[in-house]
C-alpha cells in the first residue's frame, strides 16, 4: 500500500503546485492614468449576449445604450461607433447626457442602397450634434473586405465631407497595410484612422512585443503620410481564445498591453482609440472564441476585467480548479485499488500503479481547466455538443482505464465495439472500453480535421483531449492484448490520421505556439497508442 499512497500524495501535490503557479497574479505596469483621468476613446458596440448586428429587425433599446454609457462615462471621454442603424441613432443624444463625445461610424458594404441609408443618417447625426460628434468615420475596413474600390470610397468620403459642419472632421478606418496600398484616400480625409492589431497581423506578434510593434507601425504610417494627423482607431489585446504563433490571449496579457499602450500614447502624444469597451459574444460566430473577448469590460457582468496598475490572475478560480483535480485524481487511485481487490489477483505490480498515477496526474491537472473553458469556447449547438462530449469522456475514460488496469482487463479494439462476437471471451468492461475508444477516436478526428483544414478560428481542445488520450496511452502500456488476428484497419487508419494531423498542426502553427505543440503531441501519442492496439496477437 505504500507505493499507491505515495504516488497519490505526489500526484495531488503536483496538481496543487501547478494550479497555484498558474493562478498566481501576473504583475502589471503602473497605471497609465492619473487620479480622475479617463481613457481617450473606446470602441463601442451596443450588442449584449444574445444580440447581434445580424439579428433581423433588432432595435437596441435606448435604455440599454443609456446604461452602457452611464458605465463608460466613468472611464472614458469618447466612444467610437460603427453604424447608425439598429437603434444607434440615439448615441449622440445619450453621449451628450453623459458628457462624452462621439466618433460617429458610417458602415459601408457592397449594397449601394444600404450604404446611402447609413450615409444620410451619419450626416444627419453630425449636422444635428456638432458639439458631440467630433468626427465621422466613413467606412470601416471596407477596402480590406474588398467590398468597395478606393475610387468609390473616396467619392463617398468627399460627399460626406461636403455636407457635415466644418468643425466635424471626416476620416476612413482600415488596417495599416491597406492605407499604405491606397494612399490616395488620404487626400479625401481630414485625418488618417489606422488599425494596428498585433494579434491579427499576418505574422502574429506576442504580447510582450505588441506595444513596440504598435509604436513602430505608428511611426511608419506617420512617414507614409507626412503632415497628416493620425488616429490609431483600433488597438488592444484579447483576453481569451486560441494562440496564434506566440500571441497568447489572456487577462494578464490584455491588462499589460492596454496599460503599456496608453502609457506609450501619453509619452509620444499618439491619438488612440482602444478596442473595445464591452466583450461582443456575437463575434465568436465569425472570429472564434478570441473574437468575442477584446473588451476590457465583461459582456455578462459589465464589470472591468482588471484594475489599473494591479496584478492580474489568468486563473482566478485556481483553488477550486485544483480541488476538483485533487478529488478526481484521488478517485482514480481509489477506483484502481478497488478494482484490483475485486479481481483478487494479489499485489498489483508497481508498473501498473505508475500508469494509474499518470492517468490521475493528467486528468487531475486538466479537468478543472476543461470545466472553465467549455462555456467560453462553446457557442452554437455544435460547440456545446463537442464541449459536453469532451467533459463526459474526460471523466469516464480515465476512470474506466484505471478500473481496467486494476482489474487486469485486456487491450481492446474498435472492432470489439462493432462486433463483440470477434472476441466472445471479452468481459463487459472490455466491451465498454472498446466503445469509449471508438467514441474518443471520432471526437479526436473531428477536432484534428478542424485544426488541419480550417484552423484560423478553431480553439485547441487540449484540456479535454489530454485526460482522454493519456488515459488510453497509460492503459495500453500495461495490459495484455485480446487474442485475435483481425486486421484492425480502423486503428491503423486512425493512427495515420492522428500522426499526420499532429505533425502538421505543430508545423503549421509554429513552434512558439505551445497550445498547438501540446495538441499536436497529444495526437501523435494517440497515434502511437492506436498503433500498439493495431498490432494483433496476445501480449507475451
Amino acid at each position: 500500500m505504500r507505493l499507491p499512497l505515495a504516488l497519490a500524495a505526489a500526484v495531488c501535490a503536483v496538481i496543487v503546485a501547478v494550479w497555484a503557479w498558474l493562478g498566481h497574479p501576473v504583475p502589471a505596469p503602473p497605471s497609465p492614468l492619473s487620479a480622475g483621468e479617463k481613457l481617450p476613446c473606446v470602441s463601442y458596440a451596443p450588442f449584449r449576449p444574445g444580440q447581434s448586428p445580424f439579428s433581423e429587425g433588432l432595435v437596441v433599446p435606448a435604455e440599454q445604450i443609456d446604461d452602457d454609457f452611464a458605465r463608460l462615462s466613468k472611464i472614458t471621454q469618447c466612444v467610437r461607433t460603427y453604424s447608425t442603424e439598429m437603434g444607434l441613432h440615439v448615441v449622440p443624444e445619450l453621449a451628450r447626457k453623459h458628457g462624452m463625445t462621439v466618433l460617429q461610424g458610417i458602415w459601408l458594404g457592397r449594397d449601394p442602397k444600404k450604404n446611402q441609408v447609413e450615409i444620410d443618417a451619419g450626416i444627419k447625426a453630425a449636422q444635428e450634434n456638432p458639439d458631440v460628434v467630433k468626427a465621422v468615420v466613413v467606412g470601416n475596413e471596407v477596402l480590406l473586405r474588398g467590398e468597395l474600390s478606393a475610387t468609390d470610397l473616396a467619392g463617398i468620403i468627399r460627399e460626406v465631407r461636403e455636407k457635415v459642419p466644418p468643425e466635424v472632421k471626416v476620416t476612413y478606418a482600415d488596417v495599416w497595410e491597406f492605407w499604405e496600398r491606397n494612399r490616395e484616400i488620404s487626400n479625401a480625409v481630414d485625418f488618417v484612422t489606422v488599425h494596428i492589431l498585433p494579434f491579427w497581423e499576418d505574422i502574429p506578434v506576442a504580447a510582450d512585443k505588441a506595444v513596440k510593434h504598435i509604436a513602430d507601425i505608428r511611426e511608419h504610417v506617420g512617414e507614409v503620410f507626412p503632415g497628416k494627423d493620425i488616429l490609431i482607431g483600433e488597438t488592444g489585446w484579447p483576453s481569451a481564445g486560441r494562440m496564434r504563433e506566440g500571441a497568447l490571449p489572456s487577462p494578464s496579457n490584455q491588462a499589460n498591453v492596454v496599460q503599456q499602450l496608453l502609457a506609450l500614447a501619453k509619452e509620444r502624444g499618439y491619438r488612440v482609440n482602444v478596442i473595445e469597451a464591452f466583450d461582443q459574444p456575437w463575434k465568436r460566430a465569425s472570429e472564434g472564441t478570441v473574437g468575442g473577448h477584446w473588451g476590457f469590460l465583461d459582456a455578462y457582468t459589465r464589470d472591468f476585467k482588471f484594475t489599473w496598475g494591479q496584478p492580474v490572475s489568468d486563473h482566478p478560480y485556481w483553488i477550486g480548479q485544483s480541488a476538483v483535480g485533487v478529488a478526481f485524481a484521488a478517485l482514480i487511485f481509489a477506483v484502481a485499488g478497488m478494482a484490483h481487490r475485486w479481481a483478487g489477483e494479489g499485489r498489483m505490480r508497481s508498473r501498473r500503479w505508475w500508469m494509474v498515477a499518470g492517468i490521475a496526474l493528467f486528468a487531475g491537472l486538466m479537468y478543472g481547466r476543461l470545466i472553465a473553458t467549455i462555456p467560453v469556447e462553446s457557442l452554437d449547438w455544435g460547440g456545446w455538443t463537442r464541449g459536453i462530449a469532451l467533459l463526459v469522456l474526460a471523466a469516464i475514460v480515465p476512470l474506466s482505464c484505471a478500473l481496467a488496469i486494476g482489474a487486469q482487463a485486456r487491450l481492446v479494439t474498435v472492432s470489439l465495439a462493432l462486433n463483440p462476437a470477434m472476441a466472445p471471451e471479452s468481459t463487459g468492461l472490455e466491451k465498454w472500453l472498446a466503445w469509449l475508444l471508438a467514441a474518443s477516436i471520432v471526437l479526436a478526428v473531428q477536432i484534428a480535421f478542424g485544426l488541419v483544414f480550417n484552423p484560423r478560428y478553431k480553439d485547441f481542445q487540449f484540456a479535454g483531449l489530454t485526460p482522454i488520450i493519456m488515459a488510453f496511452f497509460c492503459y495500453a502500456r500495461v495490459v495484455p492484448k485480446l487474442r485475435g488476428g483481425e486486421k484492425r484497419l480502423a486503428e491503423r487508419m486512425a493512427a495515420a490520421v492522428f500522426l499526420g494531423s499532429g505533425l502538421y498542426i505543430a508545423f503549421n502553427e509554429g513552434f512558439a505556439n505551445w497550445q498547438a505543440l501540446w495538441t499536436g503531441a497529444l495526437l501523435v501519442v494517440f497515434a502511437l497508442t492506436l498503433s500498439r492496439v493495431a498490432r494483433a496477437g496476445p501480449r507475451k
